[in-house]
């Protein structure tokens, strides 16, 4: 099993809904998510809940982050591919994902 890295994953919830899950305890006590990667992912995910591409009630963080009823499987796995580049440290993957605009 691997070790001291970020977990992240997609489920299946019911058909066609996914849930996209990151947890950073996972990575030790050594992993530090920086203030402003923090504030992008939060912005992001409350995002995808205003354009209803994530349901009411997501995690957003700074430790875990979790968001339900994303609508197919290729989305879901978009969101967790950037937020994990995210936890890392590289934005441009959210970006590219989640434009901020209206």
């Amino acid at each position: 099993m691997a070790r001291e890295v970020v977990f992240v994953a997609i489920e299946s919830e019911a058909p066609r809904q996914w849930t996209v899950k990151a947890d950073t305890l996972t990575a030790g006590s050594d992993h530090e998510v920086a203030d402003g990667v923090n504030d992008a992912i939060r912005a992001a995910i409350l995002h995808l809940v205003r354009h209803r591409e994530a349901d009411f009630g997501a995690y957003t963080g700074p430790v875990y982050f979790m968001m339900h009823g994303v609508r197919n499987e290729q989305r879901a796995r978009e969101l967790a591919a950037a937020l994990h580049a995210a936890l890392y440290g590289d934005l441009e993957p959210l970006a590219r994902a989640v434009p901020s605009g209206p």
